[in-house]
């Protein structure tokens, strides 16, 4: 069973910069905690990982973070997942730990499209039966100390590990376009900076993009009373669920469709299968890889919410030229000689990742992971190139699959580590 510590050494190291963590003592380093492995993140990724790696007999695991924190700080109110009921359950190693179970227990009943607020609310439910003694403090610093690593906590404590795993999510990775990078956040922010969307209620929002975030966030505050536009370079909308989808999915019965979608709602018919393999993923030839991810992750509304952006303008082919303040509001020049000033310019643009911007890890210990365009090169156990430094969900993605961007991947991820490790474990 997992060990999980009440208080780690208290340490406080009296520096500048919390990366000369890595220059602690030998001595100091004895009076710490020691784990095979420390999970920092508690999102559903962390969770479930954390939750089957407490199966692995012998192994000393321990999670940090708030649970689900992400999720419920940084999504807007009233907002729904896209995905299905399938691929919205956090995989657990026992297969009891559904929504299903959690409606059951908590007399509460609701379908798909999932509201997030039940969603984060399942999230912590799951962490309470499954990792019940889940170490809230928040994770600072990591740095590579000989064949270990040193965790600086929140409260100046540290903790050591042979192997940690990163399963901080995108939050970090939030794309805000560079004609906005002089803008103030008073008047240009993005969607994942929102909890309460009615703030803009009586006021000109402009929303940037056409995935899911740009689109429900603007029906939300239309919804609202916010006078509200979406503005995309895109050609058109995809909506997901459309004619083609319903007849693979219903008029060629379910037996079809369950050889043509895998479980994990992560792609088109056909290629849907293929992504939810990952390990027969990273068998393609790069190019198929590429456009798979790109395919798999194009911007796209989910069909239910086609009816709520009825009354919502949606300008087409319409790219951003240059955005500046004035006064109080902002001025956005639009590609066709459309120009807009509004009071606020919401940034459904998306996360691009980039493993720079987790700044908990140490200079020394980022120039050692192998990158590509701001993705880690992972190896087979979802391993970087720093040897017992993994990382999971998105940032997963180049090297797996596009089923790394989602909740459902959490499944793939987790069964991976357990084999890992237990592999590790057979050959001492």
């Amino acid at each position: 069973m997992a060990k999980f510590p009440i208080r780690s050494a208290n340490l406080k190291i009296q520096t500048e910069t919390p990366f000369r963590m890595q220059t602690v003592s030998k001595r100091f380093q004895q009076r710490m905690n020691k784990y095979d492995v420390i999970i920092a993140g508690a999102g559903p990724y962390g969770l479930a990982v954390g939750a089957h790696l407490s199966q692995v007999r012998g192994l000393e695991s321990v999670i940090f973070g708030e649970p689900m924190s992400f999720w419920e700080r940084n999504m807007p109110q009233g907002m729904c997942l896209r995905s299905n009921w399938t691929a919205t359950q956090i995989a657990d190693p026992v297969g009891k730990l559904t929504l299903e179970a959690f409606q059951l227990e908590r007399n509460i009943q609701f379908q798909t499209p999932v509201p997030v607020s039940r969603f984060v609310e399942y999230g912590q439910w799951y962490q309470s039966k499954a990792l019940p003694d889940l170490d809230r403090r928040k994770v600072i610093s990591i740095a590579a100390s000989g064949d270990h690593f040193i965790i600086s906590l929140e409260d100046e404590t540290a903790v050591l590990a042979k192997n940690v795993i990163v399963a901080l999510g995108i939050g970090a990775f939030a794309r805000r376009p560079i004609e906005f990078a002089a803008i103030p956040k008073e008047l240009a922010s993005h969607v994942s900076e929102h909890r309460d969307l009615s703030a803009f209620r009586g006021k000109n929002v402009l929303v940037l993009g056409s995935g899911q975030s740009a689109l429900e966030s603007a029906a939300l505050m239309n919804e609202q009373g916010v006078q509200v536009e979406v503005c995309t370079h895109a050609g058109s909308i995809h909506w997901l669920g459309g004619w083609a989808s319903k007849t693979l999915h219903q008029g060629l019965g379910k037996g079809v469709a369950r050889m043509l979608y895998a479980p994990t709602d992560v792609g088109p018919a056909g290629l849907s299968q293929i992504a939810a393999r990952p390990d027969l993923v990273r068998r393609f030839p790069r190019a198929f890889q590429d456009a798979l991810r790109k395919r798999a992750l194009r911007p796209a509304g989910a069909r239910w919410l086609h009816k709520r952006m009825q009354d919502v303008n949606i300008m087409l082919n319409c790219g951003v030229i240059s955005a500046k303040p004035i006064g109080d509001q902002i001025n956005v020049k639009l590609s066709g000689g459309i120009e807009k000033t509004v009071d606020h310019v919401l940034l459904g643009t998306g996360y691009q990742v980039d493993i720079s911007r987790y700044t908990l890890l140490s200079p020394k210990l980022l120039a050692g992971i192998e990158r590509h365009h701001g993705y880690p090169k992972l190896r087979p156990g979802l391993r970087t190139s720093v040897p017992g430094l993994h990382m999971l969900g998105a940032p997963a993605a180049w090297s797996f699959g596009p089923l790394m961007n989602f909740v459902s991947g959490a499944g793939y991820a987790s069964r991976c580590l357990v084999q890992h490790f237990s592999d590790r474990k057979k050959k001492r």
